[in-house]
């Protein structure tokens, strides 16, 4: 039987809780600018889970960089301290819905955008490796 799974969104750090959010997680390494501690509302702060400051300096919002910082975050999130964080959220995934928060304005374009499909793309593979094959069907 497949394991369950919920659904990963994203939002801002600044939108105020909604029904279904599930587990709140902020995942930028910079507190967002202009949100007081005793305000935010949010269950974690995950660093760990946010690209490397060379990263994100490399890339700096400019959506003609996307692509490239995509690869290289996608690469960062494979290494040991980003995966085993990786890790715990799936686990977290497991119980309840997972929201990634991040104070860009453009959330397409975002870390949380990244780290979302990461999750989702990690959620597929386990899907698929669980599923029951036909008889005389080798695994590929």
């Amino acid at each position: 039987m497949a394991e369950p799974f919920h659904r990963v969104g994203i939002k801002r750090a600044y939108d105020p809780r909604a029904r279904g959010d599930g587990v709140r997680i902020l995942v930028d390494r910079l507190w967002p600018r202009g949100l007081r501690k005793d305000a935010a509302d949010f269950d974690q702060w995950r660093k760990d889970l946010s690209p490397s400051t060379e990263l994100r300096q490399f890339y700096g919002h400019r959506p003609e960089r996307f692509a490239e910082f995509t690869k290289r975050y996608r690469a960062e999130l494979r290494k040991k301290e980003a995966a085993a964080a990786v890790s715990d959220v799936m686990d977290l995934n497991r119980r309840r819905p997972v929201t990634l928060l991040t104070a860009s304005r453009d959330l397409s374009h975002s870390e949380a955008a990244v780290l979302a499909t990461h999750l989702q793309g990690i959620i597929r593979r386990r899907a698929r490796s669980l599923r029951p094959r036909p008889p005389g069907r080798k695994a590929t």
